[in-house]
């Protein structure tokens, strides 16, 4: 039976092999950057729809980061500034933390109805203000 320390560093283990062949770490960098790449390009496209856009951004870049300094600095930033965010929003009073939700879910709100209003032609507030008459 393995432990979870024994996986990380076998698979560690595994990365530090690859990358002792001078071609096998050019194809592990190309490998990572291409796979990290289309993430990071799926998770922006995704941003503006209802789901996990950024969540998949930040999957993308942790998947950079094996390979990349760049990335791993920048995941490190992101890590920072959310952390600072949410620490931001914990101490707020409730009415400040509402202003915020209700603001969110207009900006989501005007995403999705933007979204469908040009994907598909349908204009969802006179859908919505047609059940009413």
């Amino acid at each position: 039976m393995t432990t979870k320390q024994d996986e990380q560093g076998s698979s560690v283990g595994v990365l530090e092999k690859i990358r002792a062949n001078p071609t096998g770490r050019l194809a592990l960098k190309v490998g990572i950057g291409v796979f990290g790449g289309l993430v990071v390009a799926l998770g922006i496209v995704l941003i503006p729809f209802p789901g996990p856009g950024w969540a998949i951004v930040i999957v993308g870049l942790a998947i950079l980061a094996l390979e990349f300094a760049w990335a791993r600095n920048l995941l490190e930033f992101t890590k920072r500034h959310v952390h600072s965010w949410t620490q931001w929003i914990a101490r707020q009073s409730l009415p400040v933390r509402a202003v915020v939700g209700v603001v969110g879910l207009a900006f989501v709100s005007a995403i999705v109805w933007l979204s469908v209003k040009l994907s598909f032609g349908v204009d969802l507030i006179d859908v919505v203000l047609g059940w009413f008459s």
